[in-house]
């Protein structure tokens, strides 16, 4: 019986007794609904300007994601510029900050962007797409906000975007009533891992925002008392070195909520404050990759070209997934899936776009 487990070959969960609560004509209207206000009330609130962002960039340059070192990049050449490689983004991280120079955004301010990527080596799961959509955002901040203090004020303004949007979806559609928690619980994972560690750096998300049903997850990349990270960060956009106090380290982590629709960790965002040149000369040295800062990016951060500066990217399906209480992504946006996957989804309520 595939009911409120996890089908293991394909790594799909089937909620109990799953209905959704919003028709397909009233989600595709609700995800319109939910995309214009966040986006209004994010640049709002963090004093964001838009800007058109690239699909692609070159290669070579240092300034595509490569999220953990290992993922697979969409790549083809370019016949008019003598086979020159491009590669598709898997995020703005390192593209935004070169904007903040380039556009000249003033201190207090910064810019947004919708950023579309495509990610092949994705395992394709209620939450994970070949398709990723994101709010991208990068905001220009001086040298004497690099601190923990300032992240967390930085954080509960980007929660209260998402609690705002929360309410207005509740009084269009009564039925989504709101569970979103007033404040948002900040912990180190070096704090979880002493909380739990018997379980994995997933478990003890879950064990821990079940409680408190909004958290931010502080120091992710940097190695843990056990010798290992609670999770990858490329070495050269977050901040993930610089101790924070209690021997802790991190300037940088993930918004996660609680789902009851899937009983599990649910996370819509990753941020932090970007590397100094110090600290970007010591990640890199400590993951091994000192070579990158002959690349472009790298280049003109430690020459002092490119602004100190908070950022992050904000899930748009997985913002609206939420909110909606839908059980599969693909509830929100059109994708690829394996048959196997499609087939259990029919069976069982979940509605794919």
């Amino acid at each position: 019986m595939l009911s409120h487990l996890k089908v293991a070959f394909m790594k799909l969960y089937i909620p109990k007794n799953y209905k959704p609560i919003l028709n397909l004509s009233q989600t595709e209207k609700a995800i319109k609904l939910i995309k214009d206000f966040f986006e209004i009330n994010l640049s709002a609130e963090l004093q964001l300007r838009r800007v058109t962002a690239p699909l692609f960039v070159l290669k070579g340059t240092g300034v595509n994601d490569d999220l953990n070192g290992i993922e697979r990049k969409v790549s083809f050449e370019i016949k008019d510029m003598g086979g020159q490689v491009a590669e598709v983004v898997n995020s703005l991280a390192k593209w935004k900050r070169m904007m903040l120079a380039d556009y000249k955004i003033p201190l207090g301010y910064g810019l947004y962007t919708d950023m579309n990527a495509i990610r092949p080596d994705e395992e394709l799961d209620n939450l994970h797409s070949l398709y990723v959509d994101q709010w991208d955002w990068e905001r220009h901040m001086s040298p004497s906000e690099r601190n923990l203090e300032f992240l967390k004020y930085i954080v509960r303004k980007v929660y209260s975007v998402l609690r705002r949007t929360e309410y207005l979806v509740y009084e269009q559609y009564p039925e989504l009533t709101p569970i979103l928690p007033e404040e948002i619980t900040f912990v180190h994972s070096e704090e979880l891992y002493e909380m739990y560690p018997q379980l994995s750096p997933r478990e003890r998300e879950t064990e821990f925002v079940k409680k408190h049903k909004a958290i931010f997850v502080i120091g992710i990349g940097a190695k843990l008392k056990n010798g290992e990270p609670h999770d990858g960060r490329a070495p050269d956009y977050d901040d993930w070195i610089t101790e924070t106090g209690k021997g802790y380290r991190g300037l940088n982590g993930d918004i996660i909520l609680w789902n009851p629709i899937l009983e599990s960790a649910f996370e819509i965002s990753s941020m932090g404050i970007r590397v100094s040149p110090e600290s970007l000369l010591q990640q890199l040295e400590a993951t091994g990759t000192i070579e990158r800062k002959e690349l472009m990016f790298h280049k003109r951060l430690l020459s002092g070209e490119l602004p100190q500066s908070v950022g992050g990217g904000i899930g748009q399906s997985r913002v609206c997934m939420f909110l909606l209480r839908k059980a599969h992504i693909g509830e929100i946006q059109s994708s690829i899936w394996p048959e196997e996957m499609v087939k259990n989804c029919q069976k069982n309520n979940i509605v794919l776009i």
